[in-house]
Order: structure tokens, then sequence, then C-alpha cells
């Protein structure tokens, strides 16, 4: 498995520390639409649209849909289901990869598809999980030492595929730091 960046230690010339520079760079595939997605993707993500649907979001009016393809064949789902109590809510991708550990704790997650519709304005361009949403998507990758392919959307329009969490979250926090 890829490991993820790690910051770059500092180094000393001559008495003074000198930071090298590190660049990171990300690789996503870009699709024009979900009509372009291999077949099996496309069913996943039309469910991930189907349970975004069912969001509970009477706060934000953002409605995100989240579906899980395990190893085993099962596909799971999630929604985001918000709470007047803000904190209290959660994110579609973390239901649906909490649901997915709970049921099958020991499947592994191979493809995730998600899908957000804003109730207010259109959104056309491929939206990517939250920086939580994220970090537990990585918890679970390390966990499986396998990658989970992550397509995402808006509502219509072009679909963004990442390899592993550690394209759309390079600098993870991981195990190996506590």
């Amino acid at each position: 498995m890829n490991h993820p960046a790690r910051f770059p230690k500092p180094c000393r010339y001559n008495g003074r520390q000198y930071v090298k520079k590190h660049k990171i760079e990300i690789n996503l595939e870009v699709y024009d639409s979900v009509s372009e997605l291999p077949q099996d993707i496309q069913k996943l993500m039309n469910k991930a649209q189907q349970a975004r649907e069912d969001a509970y979001a009477p706060y934000s009016r953002f409605k995100v849909g989240a579906a899980l393809q395990l190893d085993s064949g099962e596909t799971i789902i999630g929604n985001n289901q918000e709470n007047a109590a803000f904190p209290s809510g959660l994110c579609a991708e973390r239901v649906a990869i909490y649901q997915a550990g709970a049921a099958y704790p020991t499947a592994s997650v191979k493809t995730m598809a998600i899908t957000a519709r804003s109730l207010k304005q259109e959104t056309t361009t491929p939206i990517p999980p939250c920086g939580a949403c994220r970090q537990a998507i990585a918890e679970y990758e390390i966990k499986q030492e396998s990658p989970i392919a992550i397509y995402f959307m808006g509502e219509t329009g072009k679909v963004a595929k990442a390899a592993s969490i550690a394209d759309l979250l390079p600098l993870l926090f991981d195990k190996s730091y506590l």
C-alpha cells in the first residue's frame, strides 16, 4: 500500500537549521459524467444518489449520499444525518463506513461512491469528503491494508476518482504517531 507523505526532516548546515522543500502532488482521474464510469461504478453511484435523496439535512439543506462496495459483494449505503446540536450530526461517508465496520468487521471496502446536492444551488463540480471523513476513511484503509477507490461528484457533471484516500489526505494522521 502507498504510504502517506511525511513532513521533511530539518537538516543542519554550518550550525543553522534548514528545511528542504517537499512538494506534494495528488493524482485524480476525472470523468465528464456518470455515463463514462465502468458499469459497476455507475450502479454504485446510483445507489449513492438514491441514498442522498433520503438524507436528513434540514439545517444545511446540503444532501450527501455514499455507497460502499465490499470485497464480499455487499453494498452499504449512508447519508448525512443532521441534528439541531450541529456537532451531533454525521456525514454520509462516515455513516456508511462505520456501518460497514459494524456489520461486516472482516470485510474490506473496495470502492466508495459519493454524491452531494445542495437544495440552495446546483452542484456540478466534484465534491470530495470533508476532512473528518477523510480521516475516518484513512483509518479503514490502513486497517484493511489496501486502498479504497473513491469516486465523488456533485449533483450532476464531472466525477473525480481518487485511487486511495492518500490522494485526498496526503499528510494523514495514523497509528504510527501514537
